[in-house]
């Protein structure tokens, strides 16, 4: 007995941003004013040395809950010039207020981003059309293109998939971190739509590749972002067996990073490197001596030596 099979068509969708993009911490000073020659320095050793496409600025890992929208703009304009053509800028501009991240998306556009990440609303909760409508709004008002962020347990709730379809009709709106965490969803999505699905958990990367995302949007990859891409390209060259094992060497560091709020342990690796990372703004704390042991372990599960 046989059995006609029709595949299902693929869907290929575009690299807008490139494979790795890194939620790049903000240095500050040590009496906590912003420091933007160290972003500037920061960002140039993210591109070069760790082999990134894109950063992502003013992220919650740039804690954008406590520098102010000044701080933003200028945050903006130091990181473009700072990379120049090498890599794309991508501004963090959600709010869960549409007016102010209208106004945020202007402002990053001006100032030389080339891309927006919008997350959805968080704490108001709106309904699915309330997030139809908000995301709409913020891709209207720039010419630039939006990724938006899906991250549930943050903002309380999801962007569904029938909205995620609904929204990938927009010209603007290209592009998902996904850190929703649930591949079936992904699944839906990526094979109705061409957005271009970047995975928002580091650890997820190289199964979300399987059904249909692109490439991710880390934290880890301030540290290992050259290997990670070559994991990204191992997958999409074919090589399997290369990629699993760059995913099972990088897994140490792909979840360790998030054993305590994730910049907390970025901005002091960095600092161990002797790279531009400077304290945290409260309501984070430092680092605590059992966390950066923690930490060194787990750079050194994954191969990577932080200096003592």
């Amino acid at each position: 007995m046989t059995h006609d099979h029709v595949d299902a068509p693929a869907r290929t969708a575009s690299r807008p941003f490139g494979r790795v993009l890194t939620a790049m911490v903000t240095p500050f000073t040590p009496d906590g004013a912003l420091d933007l020659d160290g972003a500037a320095r920061l960002a140039d050793h993210l591109v070069v040395a760790q082999g990134n496409d894109a950063l992502v600025v003013n992220g919650t890992t740039g804690e954008s809950p406590t520098t102010t929208d000044a701080e933003k703009e200028r945050l903006i304009r130091v990181v473009a010039e700072a990379v120049g053509d090498r890599a794309r800028v991508v501004a963090g501009v959600g709010t869960n207020d549409t007016r102010q991240t209208i106004e945020l998306a202007a402002s990053a556009e001006k100032a030389g981003a080339h891309g927006l990440l919008v997350v959805t609303p968080y704490y108001n909760k709106p309904p699915q059309a309330g997030l139809l409508r908000h995301f709409t709004a913020v891709a209207d008002a720039t010419g630039l293109p939006v990724m938006l962020y899906d991250i549930p347990h943050r903002a309380g709730v999801p962007i569904e998939t029938e909205t995620l379809v609904q929204l990938a009709e927009h010209g603007r709106i290209v592009a998902v971190k996904d850190a929703k965490g649930d591949l079936t969803a992904t699944s839906w999505v990526t094979s109705r739509t061409d957005l271009a699905y970047y995975s928002g958990e580091d650890a997820l990367t190289l199964p979300a590749l399987a059904v249909g995302c692109v490439g991710v949007v880390g934290t880890s990859t301030h540290f290992v972002g050259a290997e990670t891409k070559r994991m990204i390209e191992a997958y999409d060259a074919g090589d399997g067996p290369t990629a699993l094992s760059l995913h099972r060497r990088l897994l140490p560091l792909f979840t360790g990073i998030f054993r305590t709020q994730g910049t907390i342990l970025v901005k002091a690796g960095l600092a161990a490197q002797g790279l531009p990372a400077g304290p945290v703004r409260p309501p984070l704390v430092d680092i605590t001596d059992g966390q950066l042991a923690q930490l060194r372990a787990d750079c050194a599960a994954a191969g990577l030596a932080l200096p003592e």
